[in-house]
């Protein structure tokens, strides 16, 4: 096949060819012996991708005999492999690396914080692989030049020993990957050496990048008949420029230039920029683009070429006349421009391609198209974390960090994967009530006995309700277990509850894609427990999210083979007649430089490891690659969802340099490209428009007279004066609010139990004085407080509040006492007011009888007691309750003149507003009560909505039913008559 040479042989092929296409052209012309000459190659490709794709165009004929395709880490079989130890699995290193840590960080606390073991176990892992896999020894490490870091190197210089203990006894207990990969690499190399195959080997599409595979390159490239076939080569950059790249002058500052690994790669090989062929003589789809960007792209020190080759650039038109710029305002702009680009590849049959690192711009493409059916073949799937089997494992790991809420026990009965085994839908109904149930009534903590209770209270008691006192409640686990005791209760309790109260087994936890995959982390954690050593609950629910964050899962069906979502890696793949190259801003194409705790970018090049810079090098060629499409598309958001963006580094050169030419055209040519971009961005607003419903008026519904209430409490009647409308939504719509799931100490919850407090320390004074106390006060509002609020830090801020106003108020007390006696609390009334039909109702929560007989009538407010000027004109709570009890209204009270009522506050300190019953005497009150009952009897007067609140920021529980928001304080009501 190849012509002997005692040269390395490498060839290349330009950017923007479909490399696996041109490869196979290649190949076989030159095959030009027997049809069996084929099936002795050995092809070697970076990707399975790439394997799969060369399979495809070999199977689409005609009939011939295959070579035999593998990947670069496929190397393990035959003898090279039996000879080597086996390797060790990634999750047990990781393990092992853990434990080491951990107990590390128990003896000196201050290297690092507890909760980053983990962490810090991947990254001394991922240092572990690169050294191994660059062959650098620890030595290297140890003997690095650190005078100016002294300090930050002890404290490194503790997790470096576990990594060299570790690589030191590789050999014995086995060998990492990425050893047992350079190991390989190095036994084949030495034997093809002294043996070399005498079949064609090629190796294709690997840039070289990492030690070991450089190393194998070298091999094959150094074989009777074998050849390396390089992707992406600029052919276009002059020898001046390569020789700028040198990586013994430049190795700190080139690295990013996407050509520098090939540059490197020629130092390793000896060989000059002309000695690297064409693979084919296939042209790229443009060449006078792929001259445009290769001179964009030219390394910082020379970036004067472009004024001395810029004016030597010729037909900027047609380099640009296929690209189009998106310069969107927005993610969500940017994504529909390219779904709706998408959509017009699928209706014409054109193959097209989003390359993005941006996982959130893909989804948002994938959600776009999904309007009109399309189902991208998305290459990198959904991480399993995502999944519906890996959200399940990770609900219930959480069960066992701490007590069970409302919340999430509700999340888990509502998962789909719960109680899926039988009977799914009396499930869900049964769900349904229990939500509603602790909405209304808590407890915000279920357990087995909260929820046996509620069983018998409704009747509903069964399987159901004893399989979710088993499954769901008590599993918290506090303090430290094995991790093989912690897999083992995830699956049986993960088991359980998808299987559900009828059923045996796990349901359909473990089927589909997803959940075999779900399945596979299970089982491997469970293989590799016995190294992970003892952990608490929380730290278990952390590595099982970890390691179901590392995987992904295609779990879609029947996907678009015309429409794909890649990978920048995947740029080396095309074949595609559209590529869009999506998310060209910093820090997303390129991504920014990862930080690293253990060596900075000098010590680093000591030590012969990879520079931050290797990766935006990388980032650099897949751009490069895939800019040299038949069609291309550069699409960024001018803002991201908080900030101003920056255009990407390769976007911002190439349109620095076009802007740069205007005699050859590049101004227009720019011009043109973002003119086109403008098109889909009008499009995707067009498509994002409303349809405008006419302005919303202020509401003032008037319902029929006999459907309006005929009974109010007293504390509902300043809402009738305020805001009229949630009178109507309450009592005739009957709507009420849905209670929240997430039960937190909330206002409405101090505010009951403090009146409880107040009324048992009230009542109980009166038969044993001794208890008004500020000792009693305090044992008792301590007691009430452990039985009625779950949250410790809430019982402790409330205490704290009661124990600031608890002097002022028992002296207050004994002053009200002496005075007058309480004798009626929390206690009810209901007053008819003829002829109206209409009934005041209310709740006195405290009434004292003084020595004349006359009443005394309080209410306890945990907020701030209203003014008595509120009071006169909005808030007739305490007036009218005076009006009730002068009129007989509460319950076994005769009528009784009242001496005087008075707001208690019992908030951060104590303040006590007496109703102003000198101006605003009861039966006036009454009067004007009955007035406006009256006026809201008649058909003509409407229920308006916010008609008076003291303040705009003020909400209602039925705003949203008003549209409020569409109208504001200013506009008129507008009454409509109601059937």
């Amino acid at each position: 096949m190849f012509k002997p040479s005692d040269r390395p042989r490498v060839f290349a092929l330009s950017c923007g060819v479909d490399f696996p296409a041109a490869l196979i052209d290649g190949l076989l012309a030159r095959s030009d012996g027997p049809p069996e000459a084929l099936a002795r190659v050995n092809l070697i490709v970076n990707t399975r991708r790439m394997a799969r794709r060369i399979r495809d165009i070999l199977d689409a004929g005609p009939a011939r005999l295959l070579p035999r395709i593998s990947l670069l880490t496929d190397l393990d079989h035959g003898r090279d492999s039996a000879a080597l130890p086996p390797p060790i699995p990634p999750l047990r290193r990781r393990l092992e690396l853990a434990q080491l840590i951990g107990k590390l960080l128990d003896r000196q606390p201050d290297l690092a914080a507890r909760a980053s073991v983990y962490d810090l176990a991947d990254s001394l892992a991922d240092l572990m692989d690169e050294m191994q896999g660059e062959g650098v020894d620890t030595d290297a490490i140890r003997n690095l030049d650190v005078s100016d870091m002294s300090g930050h190197w002890a404290r490194s210089q503790a997790f470096f020993d576990i990594a060299a203990d570790f690589i030191a006894r590789a050999g014995v207990d086995g060998l990492d990957a990425q050893a047992r990969q350079r190991r390989m690499v190095e036994t084949l190399a030495a034997r093809w050496q002294k043996a070399p195959p005498q079949h064609p080997v090629i190796l294709a599409g690997s840039t070289g990048s990492r030690g070991t595979t450089l190393m194998l390159m070298q091999a094959v490239a150094r074989l009777p008949q074998g050849a390396v076939v390089l992707p992406g080569y600029d052919f276009d950059q002059p020898e001046a420029v390569w020789a700028s790249l040198d990586a013994s002058d430049h190795a700190l500052a080139a690295q990013d230039h996407p050509q520098f690994r090939f540059r490197h790669l020629m130092q390793a090989f000896d060989l000059s920029p002309g000695e690297i062929r064409p693979w084919t003589d296939t042209p790229p789809p443009s060449p006078a683009r792929n001259r445009l960007v290769s001179l964009a792209l030219r390394p910082a020190p020379v970036t004067d070429a472009w004024m001395e080759e810029g004016p030597r650039l010729r037909d900027l038109e047609g380099a640009t006349a296929d690209m189009t710029l998106i310069e969107a305002p927005s993610p969500r702009a940017e994504a529909l421009a390219i779904a709706l680009r998408l959509r017009q590849a699928a209706e014409t049959g054109q193959r097209a391609a989003l390359i993005s690192p941006d996982r959130m711009l893909t989804r948002q493409v994938t959600a776009a198209l999904d309007r009109w059916n399309i189902l991208p073949d998305d290459s990198a799937g959904t991480p399993l974390h995502l999944s519906p089997p890996g959200r399940f494992l990770r609900h219930v790991a959480g069960l066992f960090i701490g007590r069970l809420t409302g919340e999430a026990l509700l999340t888990l009965l509502k998962h789909p994967l719960t109680h899926d085994g039988a009977e799914r839908g009396e499930h869900l109904r049964q769900t349904r009530d229990l939500e509603l149930r602790l909405r209304a009534k808590g407890p915000a903590f279920p357990d087995a006995v909260s929820l046996a209770a509620y069983g018998e209270t409704n009747g509903r008691s069964g399987p159901w309700l004893t399989w979710l006192g088993t499954c769901l409640c008590g599993q918290e686990v506090s303090g430290d277990r094995p991790l093989t005791d912690w897999i083992a209760r995830l699956r049986e309790v993960a088991e359980a509850i998808a299987a559900g109260s009828a059923a045996q087994g796990s349901g359909t936890l473990w089927q589909r894609n997803a959940g075999q995959k779900a399945l596979q982390v299970v089982e491997q954690l469970s293989t590799e427990a016995a190294h992970g050593g003892a952990m608490t609950a929380m730290e278990f629910a952390d590595l099982l999210g970890a390691l179901l964050a590392g995987q992904e899962v295609r779990d879609r069906d029947a996907p678009d083979p015309r429409i794909m979502i890649w990978g920048t890696l995947e740029a080396r793949v095309q074949g595609a007649d559209l590529l869009i190259l999506g998310g060209l801003n910093e820090g997303v194409w390129p991504e920014a430089a990862r930080p690293d705790p253990w060596l900075n970018r000098a010590l680093r090049a000591q030590a012969g490891l990879l520079l931050p810079e290797r990766r935006i090098g990388l980032s650099a060629h897949d751009f490069q690659q895939a800019i040299g499409a038949p069609e291309i598309w550069l699409t960024r958001s001018t803002r991201t969802d908080d900030a101003d963006s920056v255009a990407s580094r390769w976007l911002n050169r190439l349109t620095n340099l076009l802007g740069g030419l205007p005699e050859q055209g590049g101004c227009a040519a720019l011009a043109a490209m973002r003119a086109r971009g403008q098109i889909w961005l009008d499009w995707a607003d067009t498509l994002e428009e409303v349809k405008r419903q006419p302005a919303a008026h202020r509401p003032a519904p008037r319902p029929p007279v006999a459907a309006r209430p005929r009974q109010l409490p007293i504390t509902a009647i300043k809402t009738l004066i305020r805001d009229p409308y949630a009178i109507y939504a309450r009592h005739v719509l009957r709507l009420r609010p849905l209670d929240p799931l997430v039960k937190t100490p909330d206002a409405l919850l101090r505010g009951i139990v403090v009146h409880k407090i107040l009324e048992v320390l009230i009542r109980d004074s009166l038969e044993k004085p001794e208890t008004l106390t500020r000792d009693g006060f305090l044992e008792l509002a301590a007691r009430l407080l452990e039985e009625q609020v779950a949250w410790p830090t809430a019982r402790r801020l409330w205490l704290a509040r009661i124990e600031r106003i608890a002097d002022t108020f028992l002296a207050e007390e004994d002053a009200r006492q002496a005075h007058a006696t309480p004798q009626w609390f929390e206690h009810p009334g209901h007053l008819p007011l003829p002829p109206l039909n209409f009934t005041l109702t209310g709740r006195a929560d405290r009434i004292d009888r003084d020595k004349t007989g006359a009443l005394l009538i309080y209410d306890y407010k945990t907020g701030v007691p209203p003014s008595p000027a509120e009071q006169r004109k909005f808030d007739k709570q305490l007036l009218l309750a005076a009006a009730m009890a002068e009129q007989g209204g509460f319950k076994e009270i005769d009528p009784t003149d009242v001496r005087g009522a008075a707001f208690i506050g019992v908030g951060a300190s104590l303040r006590t507003v007496p109703a102003p019953l000198d101006k605003e005497p009861p039966a006036q009150v009454l009067d004007d009560l009955k007035k406006l009952i009256a006026l809201y009897l008649t058909q003509e007067q409407g229920f308006t909505a916010r008609l008076a609140l003291q303040r705009d920021s003020h909400g209602s529980d039925y705003d949203h039913l008003a549209r409020y928001g569409e109208w504001d304080r200013t506009a008129a009501a507008t009454p409509e008559d109601l059937t």
